[in-house]
C-alpha cells in the first residue's frame, strides 16, 4: 500500500512550485490539476511494487493540542505574516480533499482529532513486520522526517516526492529517542531542557549538547520507559514525557487507533461520475489519462 500524507504532499509540492513568489494569487484549478497529476504520478510509478493509494488526511481538530496547547501554535503567526493567503489555500485544499473522497477509487481516511501522521503510524504499527518476509510492502509518500521511526519495520519504506528520493533511516530506534530529546521546532515542540512555551514566547531554548543527549539516552536505556517518571528525578524527565507523547507515533490514543483501523478495514468503494467531474473541473489536460487514476 502507498500511504499518502495528503496535506504534506499538497503543500510541499505547492511551495516547490511557487518558490519565493508567495504574493501570487492562488488558482484553484491549477492547484487541483497539480494535486491530481501528482497522485497519478505516484500510482503509475509505485503501484506495481507497493499496491494501491491510501489517502491519509489531517483533522482540523487535533488531540495533541488537548494535551499540549502550544502544539504548532507558532505557525499561526508565521502564516499571518506571510504574503500567501493561507485561508484561501486551505479552503481550496479542503475542497480538493473532499472531491478525492467523493469521486476517486482510493481508500480515504479522515478521523476526527487525528493527524495524517497518526493514521500512517497506526497502519504501519498494525501491518509492519520486523522480518518482512512475505509481508505487504508499505510506502509512505511524504518528506516528513517524523516517519523515520516507522522504519523499525523492514517492510516500511518512505519516499519524498518533492526531492524525488527515498528516505532511509538505518537506526530508527536511536533516531526516535534523539528526536524526542531534541523536540521539533516545526511543530512547536521544544527540546527536553526547555519550557513548554519557549517558541510562542520567543524564549531561546536551553542548548542540548551531544554530551547531554548521550547521558539522557544512557539513563533511558537503563530504565523502562514507564519507570523513568518514577525513578529518575532529573529536570528533563517531565519534558521527555511531554515530547515522547507528541513525537512517538505509538502513543496515539487508543480510541483513535481503533477508529483509524475501523476506517482502514472498510472496503474501498468504486467512485462514479469521474468523467463528469473532469469535465466540470476543466481537467482537459488530464482527460486522456483518466483511466490511470
Amino acid at each position: 500500500m502507498i500511504l499518502v500524507d495528503l496535506n504534506q504532499v499538497m503543500i510541499s509540492n505547492l511551495m516547490a512550485q511557487i518558490g519565493s513568489h508567495t504574493n501570487i494569487d492562488l488558482d484553484e484549478n491549477l492547484l487541483r490539476h497539480m494535486v491530481l497529476n501528482a497522485l497519478k504520478g505516484y500510482k503509475n510509478k509505485f503501484s506495481a511494487e507497493y499496491g494501491e493509494l491510501v489517502i491519509c488526511c489531517d483533522s482540523t481538530n487535533i488531540w495533541r493540542k488537548d494535551v499540549y496547547p502550544y502544539y504548532k501554535a507558532h505557525r499561526k503567526k508565521a502564516r499571518q505574516d506571510s504574503e500567501l493567503n493561507w485561508g484561501e489555500l486551505f479552503d481550496s485544499l479542503n475542497k480538493i480533499r473532499d472531491e478525492l473522497k467523493e469521486f476517486f477509487p482510493y481508500k480515504h481516511i479522515t478521523v476526527d482529532k487525528a493527524e495524517a501522521d497518526d493514521i500512517i503510524g497506526v497502519i504501519c504499527h498494525e501491518h509492519g513486520a520486523i522480518l518482512g518476509d512475505g509481508a505487504e510492502k508499505i510506502l509512505i509518500m511524504s518528506g516528513d522526517k517524523d516517519f523515520a521511526q516507522l522504519q523499525i519495520y523492514t517492510n516500511v519504506y518512505q519516499y519524498d516526492p518533492v526531492r524525488k528520493r527515498k528516505l532511509r533511516q538505518d537506526k530508527p530506534e536511536q533516531y526516535l529517542i534523539e528526536h524526542i530529546l531534541k523536540g521539533d521546532r516545526g511543530d512547536g515542540i521544544p527540546n527536553v531542557l526547555s519550557q513548554d512555551d519557549c517558541f510562542v514566547a520567543g524564549i531561546r531554548q536551553r542548548p542540548l549538547r551531544q554530551t547531554a543527549i548521550n547521558k539522557i539516552v544512557e539513563t533511558v536505556s537503563m530504565l523502562t520507559i514507564g519507570s523513568v517518571e518514577v525513578h529518575c528525578t532529573d529536570d528533563w524527565v517531565p519534558n521527555f514525557v511531554r515530547n515522547r507523547q507528541l513525537v512517538d507515533l505509538s502513543y496515539t490514543p487508543e480510541y483513535l487507533k481503533a477508529q483509524v483501523m475501523e476506517e482502514f478495514n472498510k472496503p474501498t468503494q468504486g467512485r462514479g461520475h469521474l468523467f463528469n467531474y473532469f469535465i466540470k473541473s476543466k481537467l482537459t489536460n488530464l482527460m486522456e489519462s483518466i483511466s490511470e487514476f
